[in-house]
């Protein structure tokens, strides 16, 4: 069983910045990526960032690219997510997953995650 702990979210202006971490632990589990999405209210999972440890390879959603950016630490089962130049509609509960197996789907695919943590509040104000 693998535990997510999101933190690092919170209330900011227009422009500001935030940088959320992710910490997996738990019992034998292995980590082949790890990955951000957000939801807002109403709104549909959006993929935000993700990394697959085996080649280093970080992808981004359009919508962040250029503003947010992922790093991690194998060795720490942790990735970061620094959020600048936020916008009111970076708004949403982000969510930290981590690909313990393939499922069959690419990175930017909620499916390919099989754990997920609970999710932080990050709210832009204009």
């Amino acid at each position: 069983q693998v535990q997510l702990v999101e933190s690092g979210g919170g209330l900011v202006q227009a422009g500001g910045s935030l940088r959320l971490s992710c910490a997996a632990s738990g019992r034998r589990f292995s980590t082949y990526a790890m990955g951000w999405f957000r939801q807002a209210p109403g709104k549909e999972r959006e993929f935000v960032a993700a990394l697959r440890w085996s080649s280093g390879n970080i992808y981004y959603g359009d919508s962040v690219k250029g503003r947010f950016t992922l790093s991690g630490d194998n060795a720490k089962n942790t990735v970061y997510l620094q959020m600048n130049n936020l916008k009111p509609e970076d708004t949403a509960v982000y969510y930290c997953a981590i690909q313990s197996a393939f499922q069959g789907f690419g990175l930017r695919e909620f499916r390919a995650y099989d754990s997920w943590g609970l999710g932080t509040q990050v709210t832009v104000s204009s």
